[in-house]
């Protein structure tokens, strides 16, 4: 005797199947991506260094440029620097903002990042670039969204990149290929949780 619940789901399931092949035969198109992960939620970062190791598996070079993060290190930099060939490594912020106090010092610390983001945005042996917390210095205005637009629109035809932080531009999310807004439900820290190694840093 045939059970009609199976008999539904697998014609549920043969549906979906269809409909999903419809989708992926349509996506026909090879080409780099621009990824931005923002929101106050956690995870940006975090997203964007398991795209580093996803790209690293399948022979990808990588840059990265960290703009603010720097007084310490994190476990992805220390991490990720075992791959000196294949991933470029810059950390170029001193620290997050209400520590170093000094605008003037960070907005340069942020054009001398800029200016390394730029050339992995014009190296196409650079398969994919992740700008960490570049949404920050925009938002702060430390660097203003019209001076790295072209950058981001000129690279190479297969650069993939990958753009984190809170609070990203309208701008920034038009030029967009995948936005995600992390939304934070509940945070440890919160709870008198320090920041805790392996999982903030």
């Amino acid at each position: 005797m045939t059970d009609p619940a199976a008999g539904r789901h697998q014609r549920k399931m043969q549906h979906r199947k269809a409909v999903m092949d419809a989708k992926i035969a349509a996506a026909d198109e090879d080409r780099g991506v621009l990824v931005v992960n923002t929101g106050n939620g956690k995870g940006k970062s975090s997203s964007a260094f398991g795209m580093v190791a996803r790209a690293l598996g399948h022979g990808m070079k990588v840059g990265v440029v960290q703009f603010i993060k720097g007084a310490q290190s994190t476990g992805e930099e220390l991490f990720f620097r075992r791959f000196p060939a294949e991933v470029e490594y810059h950390v170029m912020g001193e620290g997050f903002t209400w520590d170093t106090q000094d605008k003037e010092r960070d907005i340069a610390k942020a054009r001398e990042a800029w200016q390394q983001a730029e050339r992995f945005l014009r190296d196409d042996s650079v398969g994919l670039v992740v700008l960490d917390e570049l949404n920050i210095v925009l938002r702060l205005k430390y660097l203003e969204l019209e001076e790295i637009l072209p950058a981001l629109q000129n690279r190479p035809r297969m650069q993939h990149v990958v753009i984190t932080g809170r609070g990203a531009l309208p701008g920034l999310i038009d030029i967009a290929d995948t936005v995600t807004d992390m939304t934070e439900v509940r945070h440890a820290f919160k709870s008198g949780v320090r920041a805790q190694k392996g999982i903030e840093k």
